[in-house]
């Protein structure tokens, strides 16, 4: 999707807005006028800044609307919606309102929250962000409908939007997150990344994503970590989070 030349002068504006900020050690001035209009925030990448990649030339498109494979790919989520159980929705809808590494404390144990780990959490909202930055713009690249939105026969059970489907932000989130926790405890990988894929699967029972869309975001992650583990500042913040998370759940420092 093609951007106005105006929308990019305001992006590029913005950011070198911020950059001057870093290096001045200044924030960019905020007119004081009573009625002045409120510029968001520019997200700012924390490990991996996505100019310096192009995922569009890894991933493969999506499969056409009208294709063979769309058509099998609906007819699964008709059938899921035909057998899904009362438990399988209300997990959904949990995971629909999770997005953080947090989402593993059915692996970790109940007492893996924000709270009671502090340096995690602040790990997981910058791997969040990152991600988050990543995939917006694959979304609006791709401009596949979900299926809700292109099948109107369907009975969705989660919140709705009309973002783009491809790939799946949800999925890549909890595969991203498994991929890195599954490096810092080791022990229980397996059980990590068999709660990715039903965190990703909840996506198909939500209705919200095409099993395509799980498969191209199970790819991006690989991606995203890949990149991110070569960022000094992701491997501190990985260190520390690794220390807290295993020191709380008594093992050893290192597997």
């Amino acid at each position: 999707m093609k951007r106005s030349r105006v929308v990019w002068a305001v992006v590029i504006g913005l950011r070198l807005a911020f950059a001057a900020a870093l290096v001045f050690g200044q924030a960019p001035p905020v007119s004081k006028a009573p009625n002045a209009v409120k510029v968001p925030k520019v997200k700012v990448p924390n490990f991996v800044d996505p100019t310096l990649f192009d995922l569009t030339a890894l991933l493969p498109p999506p499969p056409a609307q009208d294709g063979p494979v769309t058509k099998a790919e609906l007819a699964e989520i008709h059938q899921i919606e035909a057998t899904r159980t009362p438990a399988e929705v209300a997990a959904a809808q949990y995971d629909d309102q999770h997005e953080e590494m947090f989402l593993y404390a059915t692996v970790i144990g109940p007492s893996f929250t924000e709270q009671g780990f502090p340096i995690t959490a602040a790990f997981s909202a910058h791997v969040r962000s990152d991600a988050g930055l990543v995939d917006s713009p694959l979304k609006a690249h791709y401009g596949r409908p979900r299926p809700y939105n292109f099948d109107k026969t369907l009975h969705p059970v989660c919140e709705t939007n009309t973002a783009g489907s491809y790939p799946s932000g949800h999925s890549m989130n909890g595969f991203v997150f498994g991929f890195v926790l599954a490096q810092m405890v080791p022990e229980k990988k397996a059980e990590i990344l068999a709660r990715a894929n039903e965190y990703a699967h909840h996506r198909m029972i939500c209705e919200a994503h095409y099993a395509s869309d799980i498969e191209a975001s199970r790819a991006e992650a690989g991606f995203v970590v890949g990149a991110m583990m070569a960022n000094a500042r992701f491997q501190k913040e990985m260190a520390a989070a690794k220390a807290e998370i295993r020191g709380k759940m008594g093992l050893p420092v290192a597997p």
